[in-house]
């Protein structure tokens, strides 16, 4: 069993945790809690292990999780204990637990909390708020893209009692889910980056999911503040659902009107130089990602930063601190023979929106620098019956990166392959792993290569395949 947490890592005492999830404690802690883990894959001494039952029953992991240094396990009552297992915090249903106490953990802090939705560029946002508040006092934001019906309460179960700002990125793909998790953060601040064409196949219109977007406004404070996009179509209906709970909105983006508003705006292959008034305000930075879309949405992250009354100037000098996260826009070079190609992993998901963004970005990479433009790109998912035409409308967006060449895979990429120029048309393939073969014969040193897709098209491999060249260089 794991050594005891120092006092000031204690995360929850198990008696105060069983209270608020109306559960009852069976065994003793050797330690004290001082995290929270639904996966034994990432367990840590100390962790509170939730045996949450999702595709998998994590029940049938608890032992596994002590044995990886969990120091309890909030578990169901009907629960077997098994030999190797320690403390067990018994409640009716864990995910209602752990919603229980994320409910608790927001409001036994001062912090101030901002909430982040919209259908593109949420995790890079959130991280971009990580860095700049980060600069500024403790701040504590969901991992990765914890957004949904667990990550959210797990992300607050998760925050320490000292957090002075917390950032949570907020999903959806139904009506209504963004309103149950926005009353769990009652955030003072929140940002709705855009709404596009996404999750079609839950919703018969754009308009109803910009309507699901504005479930935000149900959580936000009575005071706070809802930023929103003002370049979008859909900001005067998320504009009136904001005053009609009476929330102040303080809008971003390129319209004259804007609050934050896009004065300057100088692009490189590496990042951008952002210049913006902030009511009224000059104001010019550095960012670390390239691509209009993380220039857009820094203007949310300015804004939210003023409207907590930061120090604005001193949070944005970490935006130039901000790199693509593995999966969304990360590059790495590439040993392959006679030199090295760039590898532009946009792999983790797609929809219409971030693949017109993800493509701009491949034109901006500099021909002097790089040779051919390489595009590799899946299925775009849960686009319902219009799937086929918004998969062909992505051929202006090729043409205007300068695309030299094209691979495609899984069956709505058909229709882009066959209506791409012959002179780009590379190969295509149903499903990604078939499409490996004759990419990987086609690439050449010199070559910029940009991978992307749904995760459920599974463009992974593919990236894998790619930095695995540099095993046999030559």
């Amino acid at each position: 069993m794991s050594a005891p947490a120092p006092p000031s890592k204690r995360l929850w005492s198990e008696i105060v945790l069983a209270s608020v999830c109306g559960g009852e404690l069976d065994g003793r802690l050797l330690a004290p809690i001082s995290g929270v883990s639904i996966d034994t894959r990432a367990i840590v001494a100390g962790d509170l292990f939730v045996a949450l039952k999702d595709q998998r029953d994590g029940h049938d992991f608890v032992t596994q999780a002590f044995a990886a240094g969990a120091t309890a396990a909030l578990v169901s009552r009907k629960y077997v204990r098994r030999d190797g297992d320690g403390a067990l915090i018994r409640v009716d249903d864990p995910l209602s637990a752990l919603e229980d106490a994320g409910r608790v953990a927001r409001f036994r802090t001062d912090a101030k909390v901002v909430a982040v939705t919209g259908s593109v560029g949420k995790t890079g946002t959130k991280e971009m708020l990580r860095l700049a508040l980060g600069r500024l006092g403790p701040t504590h934001a969901s991992e990765k893209s914890y957004n949904n019906h667990w990550g959210v309460p797990l992300t607050l179960a998760r925050m320490p009692t000292e957090t002075a700002y917390g950032v949570f990125e907020i999903g959806m793909n139904h009506p209504g889910e963004i309103a149950q998790l926005v009353r769990m953060v009652a955030p003072d601040v929140g940002i709705i980056t855009t709404v596009e064409a996404v999750h079609l196949a839950q919703f018969a219109s754009v308009t109803e999911i910009a309507e699901a977007k504005a479930e935000l406004m149900q959580g936000i404070a009575r005071d706070g503040v809802a930023i929103l996009n003002r370049d979008n179509i859909h900001f005067d209906l998320l504009s009136a659902r904001a005053s009609e709970r009476g929330i102040r909105v303080v809008s971003f983006g390129g319209h004259r009107d804007c609050d934050v508003r896009f004065e300057s705006l100088e692009l490189d292959h590496e990042g951008s130089t952002v210049g913006v008034k902030v009511h009224g305000t000059p104001l010019t930075y550095r960012l670390g990602a390239p691509g209009r879309h993380y220039a857009m949405n820094s203007l949310a992250v300015v804004a939210a930063l003023h409207a907590l009354a930061t120090d604005v100037g001193s949070g944005v000098l970490a935006l130039a601190d901000v790199a693509a996260p593995a999966g969304r826009g990360a590059r790495s070079e590439v040993a392959v023979s006679g030199g090295a190609l760039l590898l532009i992993d946009e792999s983790y998901n797609a929809n219409p929106a971030s693949m017109a963004a993800a493509l701009a970005n491949l034109g901006n990479v500099p021909r002097q620098r790089y040779g051919r433009r390489i595009a590799v790109l899946g299925d775009m998912r849960e686009l319902g019956a219009d799937a086929d035409a918004l998969h062909r409308g992505l051929a202006p967006a090729i043409d205007a990166a300068g695309v030299d060449l094209v691979f495609t895979c899984g069956p709505h990429m058909q229709s882009l392959h066959d209506v791409v120029p012959a002179r780009v048309r590379g190969a295509y393939a149903s499903m990604s792993r078939d499409l490996i073969a004759p990419l990987l014969s086609a690439l050449a040193a010199g070559d910029v290569v940009m991978v992307k897709g749904s995760l459920g098209t599974n463009m992974a491999p593919v990236v894998q395949a790619i930095r695995r060249l540099s095993d046999h260089p030559s």
